[in-house]
């Protein structure tokens, strides 16, 4: 399987002098930078822009017939999609001024550093990446449709939220860029990575690597793989998952919990996709998509220094945060008829049928677990039924267990209690009694057990006290 062409569009490199030409195209397809088109006679500039979409134009100013003073206007007025990059073998102050008022994206002199090259050229197409995305974003947003229905079935949800999530996937799924996708522990962070990948139409497979206690030699070992001999037991060459992402994708999981060693690894793979494999001096090219997940909060991790900002901002190219599940509780009703299904199936029973209670008990429980807590919850409560209308029994079990931290939704935040915010005039206890029935009842849809057990009391207990107001 060759190589993937990268970026999607060629680098134009305009210069009338040959051996330019040839060189800059060398630099930049041994940096990965590998669909390169050339132009010695600036006359053909604009009839090949007119008939070929190009990512970036690298223009030089002094050229026989048009200069690049000339065409840069030219190209900024027709194609102002398209960076376009002055390179000069003249230190003229007015031109580099001319240059950049006039729609330049950058100003190189010759001659010219390779890895100043690189790095402008990289520059100038993620920003065409970038303006490409708010193109693909405005139409998505605008429109009610997906394109690619399919790749989001496997995800339930009727919620807006995760619609927008979908519109957005679609928008960037197609650039090189690498995506961060954050939501607590269970909110489904490989299926939206899942998603992604299905729908950039990439050749190649989605391999997903969990980094969790992963220390630095085995991530690389893991990541990039060894040669013979790299260390003690490495009796053959080993290729790492990042060549088996070759022209995929490859999902970092738990990227928070990466060691600073290893994220200085990745930050290079990043920006120049490049990496070397443990006993190797000599540096292989990737064009594998990078999907990075974390469940903490890297922006807090970020600022105390465990977590590299140079990295951070890296990976905030595309940003996609899961929201919990006790944000999206509409989606309850359908994951619990899908957990159901799928219980049943898996454990060879009829389909039980969900007592009506059921989704007012789940919707007052917090899930901290989020989606995963929730299959996990039906599963079992799925394996122990025996006929007829499915038992609430261990549902509650596991929902209001009192040897363990309470996970009730809560009223409203404090700094000093998680419960109950006092107003200026505290309640008398029977006010207070009474507003908390209220609001227990409120919760439950007026189910009295469901209530009861809310407050923490007994259903008969609930009863005497309603009989007194």
């Amino acid at each position: 399987m060759g190589t993937a062409l990268y970026p999607q569009h060629p680098v134009m490199l305009v210069d009338d002098e040959e051996h330019f030409l040839l060189s800059a195209e060398l630099t930049l397809k041994s940096n990965g930078i590998n669909n390169v088109l050339t132009i010695s006679d600036s006359r053909q500039v604009m009839k090949t822009l007119v008939q070929k979409e190009v990512s970036l134009v690298v223009l030089d100013i002094n050229m026989p017939h048009v200069s690049g003073l000339e065409l840069l206007p030219q190209i900024v007025e027709r194609f102002p999609q398209i960076p376009v990059v002055i390179i000069t073998a003249v230190n003229d102050v007015d031109n580099a001024v001319f240059s950049i008022k006039n729609g330049a994206f950058n100003y190189i002199l010759k001659p010219v550093d390779d890895s100043r090259l690189v790095a402008t050229i990289r520059s100038g197409i993620d920003l065409r990446e970038i303006k490409n995305e708010n193109v693909r974003l405005k139409k998505y947003l605008l429109k009610d449709n997906l394109e690619h229905p399919e790749a989001f079935e496997h995800i339930i949800t009727k919620s807006s939220a995760m619609r927008a999530i979908f519109k957005y996937v679609e928008a960037i799924a197609r650039t090189p860029l690498p995506v961060l996708i954050t939501g607590e522990t269970g909110t489904g962070k490989e299926l939206i990575a899942q998603a992604i990948h299905d729908t950039s139409l990439r050749e190649g497979e989605l391999v997903p690597v969990n980094v969790a206690g992963v220390d630095d030699n085995l991530f690389s070992d893991t990541l990039f793989g060894h040669r013979k001999g790299a260390f003690t037991g490495a009796d053959k060459e080993r290729k790492g998952l990042i060549e088996k992402a070759e022209r995929g994708t490859i999902f970092l999981d738990e990227i928070g919990d990466l060691s600073l060693e290893s994220q200085v690894k990745l930050l290079r793979l990043l920006q120049d996709r490049k990496y070397y494999q443990l006993g190797s001096d000599i540096a292989k090219l990737s064009d594998a998509r990078v999907i990075c997940a974390t469940h903490r909060d890297i922006e807090t991790m970020k600022n105390n220094d465990t977590f590299r900002q140079d990295l951070y901002y890296r990976l905030q190219a595309h940003h996609i945060h899961i929201p919990s599940l006790r944000e999206r509780k509409e989606d309850l009703p359908l994951l619990v008829d899908h957990f159901i299904g799928k219980a049943a199936g898996e454990l060879g029973k009829t389909k039980p049928t969900a007592p009506k209670e059921l989704i007012t008990l789940l919707s007052n429980y917090s899930f901290p677990g989020n989606i995963r807590e929730l299959e996990g919850i039906i599963f079992d409560a799925v394996s122990m039924h025996k006929s007829g209308v499915l038992s609430l029994d261990s549902i509650k079990e596991k929902i209001f267990d009192k040897d363990t931290p309470v996970k009730i939704s809560t009223i409203v935040d404090n700094a000093e209690s998680d419960k109950v915010k006092f107003s200026e005039n505290i309640p008398t206890l029977k006010e207070t009694e009474e507003l908390l029935i209220n609001e227990a009842l409120k919760r439950s849809d007026g189910n009295q057990s469901i209530a009861a057990e809310l407050l923490g009391i007994s259903r008969r207990a609930l009863n005497n006290r309603l009989r007194r107001k």
